[in-house]
This record gives C-alpha cells, sequence and structure tokens, in this order.
C-alpha cells in the first residue's frame, strides 16, 4: 500500500519524516537481526558443540570462563550445514544478498537506488546462519544492508523522489550499523563516508543522526546501552606517538593484504566453479570445508593452535575482547591476522553472507595485541600492561578506517564501541598514517571517487548545458593519447598508470582500435611465478566507443550506465578509427568551464 506526503509539506518536514520512519525500523530490524544471532549462536556452538563461547563486554572474571568446544569434529558438519542452505538462500532468492552486505548498499546508492523487498530478509536468515555456523564475517555488512533495504521499502511506500529516495536508504547504512554496534554518531558519519574515496554525503549526514538515535535507542532499550566491549583501565603517553605510527604502518600492509586476498579469493571460486561448470549453491559449501578442516587441524597440533583456529571463526568480538584483558597467547595473535584474513577470505570470498567490518577489526586489533605485548616484553618501562589494550583499540581503527575509506567515521564508531574518548589522539596519528599509504585501495569496490562518478547525481548536472557540447571539445586528441598493444606486458600500463595517473588506455592493432585495458584489468596481472600474459588477454574488447560529434550528454550517460570512467572515441563513420579519449574528469572539466563562460559578462573572456 502507498502512502503520499501532504501537498505543501516542505522538504525539511519531509527528510524528517524520512529519518523518524527509517530509525524505528533500522532499530526494530537491527535488534530482531541481533536476537537471531545471540540464538543461532547458541544453538550451534553451544549446544552442538559445546562451545562456552566467550563474548564482547564480558568481565575479566566471566570471560575468563571460556572454553574450547567438546565435541569439535562436529565443527565441519556444522559450517556444511550452514554454508549449504545459505548457498541454496542466496542463489534461488537473491544473488544480491551474497558477500558482504554494505558494498550491496553502497552499489545500491550509486545505482538506481533500489533494493528488492526480499533481500532484507534473506540477508537476515543467510547471514544468521553464515556466523553462527563459524563462518568468518560480520554484523555490520548484513546490517547495512537490511536496514538499506527498508530504507528503499520506506521510499516506495512514500513515494518518494529520486533524491529522497537515496537520503532513506543512505539513512538505513548508518542507522542500521550505528544501531547494531551501539555507536549512533559513528554509524551515521559512516553512511555519509563509506560510499566515496574521496568526498562525502552531506544531503545524507542530518537525517543519519536522527535516525541512528531513534534506532540505537529502540535496541538499547532491549540489549542495553553499555559499550559492546569492556576497556578496563588504560594508560598511554605522548611519547609513545611514534610506537603508533609504526602500529599504522603495519595495519597499512595487513590492511592491503585483506584487501588482496579477499578479492583474489572471490575471484578464484567464481573462476573455478565456472570453468567445471559447478551449481553455484556449492560455492560457499567448499570455503567452508577448507575452514573447517584448517581449524580441525590446527587443533590437532596443540592448545594454543586449537585457540587460534576458533578465534578466526564467526564475528571473532569474544577474541578482541580477550586481546584487551591480554589473554591470549604471543604466538596466537601473531598469527591471528593472517589466519582471519583467510578464514574471511574463505568465508566471504565463496559466495558466505555477512559482513568485513567485523573481520577487519580483529584483524587490526592482533596487530595492535602483537605490537604492544612485543613491546612490554622488552620495553615494559616504556609500554606497561595497561598500554596494551590501547594498542588493541588503535589497531581496529587503523586497520578498518583505512581499508574502507572511512576513517573519520571507523575512528568515532570504535571509540563509542569501547566507551573511551581517551585514545583519540593516538588513534588519530596511526589511522592518518595508515589511510595515506593505502590510498584508494579499498575492501568496498563499489565505492566511486566523488559524486561526479556517481549516478546517484547524475542529475546535478544542468542537461542543457552537457547536449550542447559536444565529446570533440573535451576529449583529449589522438595524438596526445598513450595507446598500447595487445602483445604488451601489463607491467608497461601499471607503469604508466603510476607515471601519468590515468587508469585506462586504448589497445591500437595495425592502426585499428581493438580494445581498452584499464587499472583493473592488470592489477595482479604478471605477477605470479610463470605468469605472463599480454594485454590481449586482459583487455575489454570490442570497446564501447563514443563519435566526436557525439554531445557530452551520450558520453555520460554511456559512462554511467556501463560504470565506465573512459572512452575511446573514433571517428564519424567509423568503429575502430581511433580519434581521442575521454573520461568522467574531461566531461567535469568541459562543464565547469562552459558553466564559468556563462557566467561572464558578453564580450568577455573568462578569468580576464
Amino acid at each position: 500500500m502507498a502512502f503520499s506526503f501532504p501537498s505543501g509539506i516542505t522538504p525539511t518536514k519531509r527528510v524528517i519524516v524520512i529519518a523518524f520512519v527509517v530509525g524505528i525500523i533500522a532499530g526494530l530490524g537491527a535488534l530482531l537481526f541481533f536476537e537471531g544471532l545471540k540464538w543461532g549462536t547458541a544453538f550451534f556452538m553451544g549446544y552442538l558443540l559445546h562451545y562456552t563461547y566467550p563474548q564482547e563486554g564480558q568481565s575479566l572474571a566471566a570471560i575468563g570462563q571460556w572454553s574450547a568446544p567438546q565435541s569439535l569434529w562436529l565443527l565441519l558438519p556444522v559450517m556444511i550445514f550452514g554454508s549449504l542452505l545459505t548457498g541454496i538462500l542466496v542463489t534461488r532468492l537473491a544473488p544480491e544478498a551474497e558477500g558482504h552486505g554494505t558494498d550491496a548498499a553502497i552499489k545500491a546508492f550509486h545505482g538506481e537506488g533500489r533494493i528488492r523487498k526480499r533481500v532484507p530478509v534473506v540477508k537476515a536468515v543467510t547471514a544468521i546462519l553464515t556466523i553462527s555456523t563459524g563462518g568468518s564475517a560480520g554484523r555490520e555488512g548484513p546490517s547495512a544492508q537490511i536496514s538499506a533495504g527498508f530504507g528503499s521499502m520506506v521510499a516506495d511506500m512514500l513515494g518518494l523522489s529520486e533524491k529522497e529516495r537515496r537520503i532513506a536508504l543512505t539513512t538505513g547504512i548508518g542507522a542500521g550499523i550505528g544501531t547494531i554496534f551501539k555507536a549512533p554518531f559513528g554509524g551515521a558519519v559512516l553512511a555519509a563516508e563509506v560510499l566515496y574515496t574521496r568526498d562525502f554525503e552531506s544531503d545524507a549526514i542530518i537525517p543519519a543522526f536522527l535516525a541512528s538515535v531513534i534506532g540505537y535507542a529502540i535496541f538499547g532499550f532491549f540489549e542495553g546501552y553499555d559499550p559492546i566491549f569492556s576497556l578496563g583501565a588504560i594508560v598511554w603517553e605522548i611519547a609513545q606517538i611514534p610506537l603508533f605510527v609504526i602500529l599504522g604502518i603495519l595495519c597499512a600492509l595487513f590492511g592491503l593484504l585483506y584487501i588482496w586476498l579477499f578479492y583474489e579469493s572471490r575471484d578464484r571460486f567464481s573462476a573455478f566453479f565456472a570453468r567445471h561448470r559447478l551449481p553455484l549453491f556449492l560455492k560457499p559449501v567448499a570455503g567452508a570445508v577448507i575452514l573447517g578442516l584448517i581449524v580441525i587441524g590446527l587443533a590437532l597440533i596443540s592448545p594454543d593452535m586449537e585457540t587460534l583456529g576458533l578465534a578466526a571463526l564467526g564475528s571473532s568480538y569474544g577474541f578482541d575482547q580477550l586481546m584487551f584483558y591480554s589473554l591470549l597467547p604471543l604466538a596466537v595473535v601473531l598469527l591471528l591476522p593472517f589466519l582471519k584474513i583467510v578464514a574471511t577470505s574463505l568465508t566471504l570470498g565463496s559466495g558466505g553472507s555477512g559482513g568485513v567490518f567485523a573481520p577487519g577489526l580483529t584483524i587490526g586489533a592482533s596487530v595492535g595485541a602483537s605490537l604492544g605485548l612485543i613491546l612490554h616484553m622488552f620495553f615494559p618501562a616504556l609500554v606497561p600492561a595497561a598500554t596494551i589494550p590501547v594498542f588493541v583499540v588503535v589497531g581496529m581503527i587503523a586497520l578498518f578506517g583505512a581499508v574502507a575509506n572511512a576513517p573519520i567515521a571507523v575512528l568515532i564508531m570504535v571509540v563509542e564501541m569501547v566507551g573511551s574518548i581517551t585514545i583519540l589522539i593516538p588513534a588519530m596519528a596511526a589511522v592518518a598514517v595508515s589511510h595515506l599509504l593505502t590510498g584508494e585501495k579499498t575492501i568496498f569496490r563499489q565505492q566511486v571517487p566523488t559524486k561526479a562518478q556517481s549516478g546517484a547525481h547524475r542529475g546535478e548536472y544542468d542537461r542543457d548545458v552537457l547536449s550542447r557540447l559536444i565529446v570533440r571539445d573535451a576529449m583529449v586528441k589522438k595524438n596526445a593519447v598513450v595507446a598500447f598493444s595487445p602483445g604488451d606486458d601489463p607491467a608497461g600500463v601499471r607503469y604508466m598508470i603510476a607515471e601519468t595517473g590515468h587508469t585506462g588506455f586504448p589497445i591500437i592493432e595495425s592502426g585499428k582500435l581493438v580494445g581498452i585495458v584499464t587499472h583493473r584489468d592488470v592489477q595482479g596481472a604478471g605477477k605470479a611465478p610463470g605468469e605472463c600474459p599480454t594485454l590481449r588477454q586482459l583487455m575489454t574488447a570490442p570497446p564501447v566507443t563514443v563519435h566526436p560529434g557525439d554531445t557530452l550528454e551520450d558520453a555520460l550517460s554511456l559512462m554511467v550506465g556501463r560504470d565506465f570512467d573512459h572512452l575511446p572515441v573514433v571517428q564519424d563513420g567509423t568503429t575502430d578509427v581511433l580519434a581521442g579519449f575521454i573520461t568522467r574528469t574531461d566531461i567535469l572539466r568541459a562543464y565547469a568551464r562552459e558553466n564559468h563562460c556563462s557566467s561572464c559578462e558578453p564580450g568577455k573572456k573568462p578569468g580576464a
């Protein structure tokens, strides 16, 4: 049933209504999802495996009573059951529920601004199955996609405009994440920051504030308002800032490893199942079997290795709490960043359902705990025991803030999750360094650099201006275009990307345009031993092209519709004779030039 706003209601009041409705739904949705996770974990891990699971927020005395499963041999069939049911539900009902939900919500924002009505339910059920049966994943991605889906439903229900629809969807992302982590401020900021690698969705920030507070109030009424983690007494000094900078460097390295292995795993699983024509619903099962065998194999080595394997399962928040109390052996925290990356890549890369936020926090926490424990061993006066938890928290922030391209939001969120503002200064230093070193490498591949590349802001350009400008006036002409041959090595493209900052190049053979290659095509290609691909194997062929006489309106519509950043320009009347090259940035410059000229006095040149 569709409703509509009364005529004459102001845009501000409409946004307030949107925020209230989305906040209420997000709070209730997060509560039901969280309860489902608790019951699922209690059944699979507690009842079936007899596993006294460590939990976040427990006191030192309570969490010290945790114990490994009495029936670890049951882990494999439990993981197979959860992943098989997840695979069936995802492939049959909602393929967009596969993997980490935040990326799917970001994609919906930049696309049509719509999420199918069945997606929130399918995502909730499959995420509960994945996480509670031992899959390495978090609850923030599902919360984001679930609440964004509810935001899309609200937009349909209220008959919202396209702009308001996207505000509702973005508000849902912030309210969902902020609610389930009891971090309303950070969740609201994350909704505005996580959509881009270099920009900020300012229109969403105020309604996200309101919706997050409402969702948090509802969720906290039933689950309490205490922070997620119990931190205890901590100590740090200004003299330790260089040590936190070192931690930022380490987190950047592990963050890059996390991103690379995550997507490498996803691509390998997809390629293997496509090549052998295997049923796609078995993909998550393959990842679960490999992970389950790794954990069982580790348990056979020693008690410490059993702890390591268990720490890589589920959301791992209980083991993060153990690191805050320095209750994990050094061998475990040293190896945990590597194993958690592998476990998450196997779970989500194979098609399981969950988020990447919680695994990212655990990876960062264990990097921080490792550095803190080592420094405490060798320099106890410089790094006392009470400083080790600070390294754990700062590691969380530095790693995930960088890989998510959301350093401000993650900084705020983790501070809220641990209930201590005192760690802001060392965390700011570490996350700044980590973010600078990772650049625009991101765990969320659906992020775009700025609003200029987002389909959500396509309508902000004056179409009359774009329709009277033609490609010839904005393109880079052929003689200034860097081109490659099909037989060239991808290393040459990577070198030109680093040298020029351009991320796409045409491929020319015998004077004819045969393809286009971008940074996405050559990333990692040819780096493995014995792998010697040429651009012919990597390029997109035949390329999508435009003509010099086409309008910039046509070119930009083609780019947005196909998610391209570059288009080769071919001579009028041909399909393969290169005339030039045009990018979104070229269109933006031409648009800005034209607008500036329009504001000049008649007969006066711009800037005169």
